[in-house]
């Protein structure tokens, strides 16, 4: 006969599996900073001619979207950057050169989730324009499609006083309910292609962290800060076909800012708060 400890322990081992919460792998939050930016790589557009410091034979130019862009791996001023605060890695964007902060893996089905907040600093040729960055989102394609910087993509517009604008970069395209081209999910008269800009003015004060996330599934995104809905993007499209997945870009874009606690996690479905605000031409979620 066995020892009864022979038993007992299998026991114990499914005992304990079953106590433990039931978080799935679908509710697990994924960080994308570190201190080496290992999640990343760095595409560099053009410098603008006033930039100083740069390798000889460096392409510079006023029009920051036409011409030579620096490429990959090219970012000899630092303007992204990874410093640590109160033992929590921070993204430090410099601005001084436009250019695109890109997740190596492609995402679908997500929550993405983010700290943000302004820095001081502005360049040209944005330095009598509001501070501005974007988060872009289903990147797909070559680096440099749009304006030699970033590529095919959905754009969630961070700019002062201004968060959550659509700019469908690249080819894209996004169904969004609008009155003139203002959001507004009461409206049926649907914006199919072209930019749209948010109502609602959620941001904190500068210098303060504002809290950003985008939602998608399928080919319907949605865009908070704060906690408010700010807009619902349905059948996004890339040149007529559906786009539901692709790379994260972060932009570096002539201002200075921060991000911190940058997460990803897999979703199934839209959360049921966000769910409620949702009117969708069908009564299904993609």
């Amino acid at each position: 006969m066995y020892p009864r400890p022979f038993f007992v322990a299998p026991l114990l081992v499914l005992l304990a599996t079953l106590s433990l919460p039931d978080v799935s792998s679908a509710q697990q939050w994924r960080p994308l900073l570190d201190k080496d930016l290992s999640n990343f790589e760095i595409w560099m557009g053009i410098p603008h001619s006033s930039v100083t410091g740069l390798p000889e034979g460096t392409y510079q130019s006023e029009n920051t979207t036409k011409g030579t862009p620096m490429g990959l791996d090219a970012d000899v001023k630092n303007v992204f950057s990874v410093k640590e605060i109160d033992g929590e890695p921070v993204l430090h964007i410099t601005g001084e050169i436009y250019g695109g902060l890109t997740t190596l893996d492609e995402f679908q089905d997500f929550h993405f989730s983010t700290q943000f907040r302004w820095g001081d600093k502005k360049w040209p040729p944005r330095l009598n324009r509001l501070r501005d960055n974007g988060i872009l989102y289903h990147c797909t394609g070559k680096h440099g499609t749009f304006w030699k910087v970033w590529k095919s993509c959905i754009e969630y517009q961070v700019q002062e006083t201004d968060l959550g604008d659509l700019f469908a970069l690249g080819g894209t395209t996004a169904a969004v309910r609008v009155r003139g081209r203002k959001y507004d999910p009461n409206s049926d008269v649907y914006l199919e292609k072209g930019n749209a800009i948010s109502c609602a003015e959620p941001d904190a004060p500068h210098g303060e962290w504002n809290h950003l996330e985008i939602f998608a599934i399928g080919t319907t995104s949605v865009h908070v800060a704060n906690g408010v809905v700010l807009m619902v993007l349905e059948d996004l499209k890339l040149r007529g076909k559906p786009l539901s997945h692709g790379q994260i870009q972060i932009q570096s874009e002539a201002a200075e800012c921060e991000y911190k606690d940058m997460k990803i996690r897999s979703i199934e479905d839209f959360p049921p708060e966000i769910k409620a605000q949702m009117r969708l031409r069908d009564t299904k979620t993609p």
